[in-house]
């Protein structure tokens, strides 16, 4: 066994500077015989794996790892160690996670790949996740590392609103991807579990760029107070009306959708304003959409309009998957993406049995690939997928 010894670690880490996380690491890796660890940290658009800090002094100075080719990549895809024998020993990627967002990748030189070796490299990464997300909270140097190019002041204000990209538990799993990632505006997605309940809203501000990102803010804040208020949905629904007409009197609007799933019965409840119907994944294929009678996008309703609260019970696997118009539009309908496209796509990734976040990466790649990486609208996909536990079926039954 090669237990990593931690009490001293994180004792030394409430007082180290965040730009000294990847020697702490290396520092730590080296109980257990590693040496040459490198952090790799995805970027926004969950292309790119790159290194993090100072590495003048490793046998090979670390370079950008493509996410869909490399070793260190297919340890961030699956989620699981990666192992290649080199001359020194054998390298080892495994996976970096906050919390069940998957954020990077750990690699390591190992003397050989004895199994408590390689569970001792596990460990470390999730070490590793957990000390980055600490440190990212006083510090923009893990944010900068995740950033390819410059990113426009209204996309850095919606990735700053967002929730961790992936939550997982044995009872539900999120995931969600806003393109294109360093200029999108207006879309926006929220989740929170606030046991047994998960509230989920997806949203698409009018317009683009910064008046777009500044609605999309408002409109998420106002959401937000009213659920941490334990507001019902028909109350949440008509406060943000009641909020976004108030503030821009008819001259700005959002599409969106507010949902609530019991996780423990897999009831599924939700209002509509004016957005494009998700899809229902059972038994791996899309069977159909979760239809709601639309109110008008909040900020151009009547706020004495009641919306319609839809319901539906899942079954165990059952997934829902939310989208913004910019996933299935383009400039013209020759170079749309398409709903029927789209349909196919979820239905494929669900009959490959794959996680809700690699889903939403294959399809953001789809469409990216489909408008040859330019966007003329921003492209936000959510996915949720329930699993109840067979004593959680006993209940309901």
């Amino acid at each position: 066994m090669y237990p990593l010894n931690l009490r001293p670690f994180l004792q030394s880490s409430l007082s180290q500077r965040p730009e000294s996380v990847p020697a702490a690491i290396e520092s730590l890796g080296r109980e257990f015989g590693a040496i040459d660890v490198v952090i790799y940290l995805v970027d926004f658009g969950q292309l790119f794996l790159e290194p993090l800090g100072d590495y003048s002094a490793h046998h090979e100075l670390p370079h950008t790892e493509e996410v869909a080719t490399t070793m260190a990549g297919r340890a961030f895809l699956t989620q699981a160690p990666v192992v290649a024998e080199r001359d020194e020993g054998v390298r080892i990627w495994v996976p970096i996670c906050e919390g069940s967002d998957r954020t990077g990748v750990l690699a390591l030189t190992l003397p050989d790949a004895e199994v408590d070796r390689v569970q001792a490299c596990e460990d470390l990464g999730l070490v590793a996740g957990y000390i980055i997300a600490t440190n990212a909270r006083v510090s923009d140097v893990f944010n900068l590392h995740r950033r390819r190019k410059s990113m426009t002041l209204a996309a850095s204000m919606q990735w700053d609103l967002l929730p961790p990209l992936v939550f997982r538990s044995p009872d539900v799993a999120v995931a969600g991807l806003l393109e294109p990632a360093y200029e999108v505006g207006g879309d926006c997605f929220d989740y929170a579990i606030n046991w047994p309940v998960l509230d989920m809203a997806v949203m698409d501000s009018m317009g683009h760029g910064l008046n777009s990102a500044m609605l999309s803010g408002l409109a998420i804040g106002c959401y937000r107070h009213d659920r941490r208020h334990g507001r019902a949905l028909q109350e949440m629904h008509r406060g943000l009306e009641s909020t976004i007409k108030s503030r821009y009197n008819g001259t700005g609007f959002v599409t969106g959708q507010l949902v609530q799933l019991n996780v423990e019965t897999g009831r599924l409840q939700w209002t509509n304003a004016g957005h494009p119907l998700p899809l229902h994944v059972r038994g791996g294929r899309v069977i159909g959409h979760l239809d709601c009678r639309p109110t008008l996008p909040w900020g151009l309703g009547r706020n004495a309009v009641d919306p319609e609260v839809a319901e539906l019970s899942l079954q165990p696997g059952d997934s829902v998957f939310f989208y913004t118009d910019g996933v299935i539009e383009g400039r013209d309908e020759s170079s749309a993406f398409g709903l029927d496209r789209l349909t196919d796509l979820v239905g494929q990734s669900a009959s490959e049995e794959l996680s809700v976040e690699e889903v939403v990466r294959l399809v953001d790649r789809a469409i990216m690939k489909h408008h040859n990486e330019e966007l003329d609208d921003d492209a936000t996909m959510l996915i949720v997928q329930w699993s109840a536990s067979p004593g959680q079926l006993a209940r309901v039954s």
